[in-house]
């Protein structure tokens, strides 16, 4: 026997005051003291105007930890009660062990409970959720927090790429390109962490039931896409960082994060949004009138277009009007962007009683994607 399940509060934490287009540059620093050449055209092809780093400004060093940021997240959530499942999401955790989620709860100092991180990258907060809904919903737990975050700044500093930029400056001033796929997501990644709170009874004057949450993997078919810790191979397959020697790991930026633009751009519409969206409207019995609100995580400005077209392929058409996102204000916060995104339109007062929610998460690591589907009830 299962219960329903129902968000009742979000939150979401972001360092600092916004960082501008033209001052993205002087807080994450330049490398080699040479400003980049891709920055003004990735900037003006994705749409951000303003994100937040958890960068001091004046010393150019991290201010906190992920869990740090994590933890003020779910303060946010104000005072939750008794909490019996704390469920992370995150690309980049602090350290390689332990796991994410039992520093955040050493964080927060709660008492003992069920604790479980999700690893992955923009679909690891999805995933968060996922496992705090089927918690509440079997009757394991009565309230739930889950959350997603990301400190992409740690591995976006100008000063982590010096090592690679002196052992190949010959070779970048050659070809500039060789370094497109690790400076092209320095400006697309910032920091930011959300929080949602589920429990088994409506709370408040609105909550969100949450009927399905559909997840997916399409790695079967495609290489990696976006990676860190490791180095493709002449095959298409990825050497991890415990193939590399330390020496390699500075000189190649080995722990930065990569990404195959061109695969990228080839598959991420198809392989994470029409054929899974597909499965779904056919298993679920989904109409476009069943969706008064979408919320696609966007990486990019970009894919808008794309997305819509798809959407119209589909015969699934949503009219921009019941589109919301917060990219070009808030940024792309990874695995955080749909708690974040959530967080405004919750809070905005524009959700009404009856209202039905899809949330549109895409991954572009290994190509996955997820579907949360919610309606709100007073």
């Amino acid at each position: 026997m299962t219960t329903d399940v129902f968000l009742t509060r979000t939150a979401a934490f972001l360092p600092f005051s916004p960082v501008s287009n033209e001052d993205i540059e002087d807080v994450l620093g330049r490398i080699g003291g040479k400003a980049s050449r891709a920055r003004r055209l990735i900037l003006r092809s994705n749409g951000i105007q303003s994100r937040h780093y958890a960068i001091d400004r004046a010393t150019g060093e991290l201010a906190m930890t992920n869990a740090q940021l994590t933890a003020s997240a779910i303060r946010a959530l104000g005072d939750v009660g008794q909490v019996d499942c704390l469920v992370t999401g995150t690309s980049l955790p602090d350290q390689l062990m332990p796991n994410h989620a039992v520093m955040v709860h050493g964080e927060l100092g709660w008492p003992r409970l069920e604790v479980v991180a999700c690893a992955g990258i923009c679909l690891a907060g999805a995933a968060a959720l996922k496992h705090a809904w089927l918690s509440v919903r079997a009757g394991d737990a009565r309230r739930a927090v889950a959350t997603g975050s990301e400190l992409a700044s740690a591995v976006m500093r100008g000063s982590r790429f010096e090592a690679e930029f002196e052992h190949k400056i010959e070779a970048l001033e050659a070809r500039p390109e060789l370094a497109f796929e690790k400076d092209f997501l320095r400006w697309m990644l910032s920091d930011g962490a959300g929080a949602v709170l589920l429990e088994n009874a409506p709370r408040g004057p609105l909550s969100l039931r949450i009927d399905w949450i559909d997840l997916s993997s399409a790695a079967h078919e495609l290489p990696a896409c976006m990676y860190a810790g490791a180095e493709k191979n002449a095959e298409g397959g990825l050497d991890g960082w415990a193939r590399k020697s330390p020496e390699e790991w500075r000189s190649e930026s080995t722990f930065a994060v990569k990404q195959d633009v061109r695969l990228l751009n080839e598959n991420i519409v198809r392989a994470t949004l029409s054929e899974p969206l597909a499965q779904v409207i056919e298993r679920r019995g989904l109409k476009p009138a069943d969706v008064d609100w979408f919320l696609p995580h966007l990486s990019s400005q970009y894919f808008v277009e794309p997305v819509s077209r798809a959407l119209e392929a589909l015969g699934f058409p949503i009219p921009r009007e019941r589109w919301f996102s917060n990219l070009a204000t808030k940024g792309n916060t990874g695995s955080a962007s749909p708690y974040i995104m959530l967080d405004e339109l919750f809070r905005s007062g524009r959700i009404k009683p009856g209202q039905k929610l899809l949330m549109f998460v895409p991954e572009s690591g290994r190509f996955s994607s997820g579907f949360i589907y919610m309606e709100a009830v007073a």
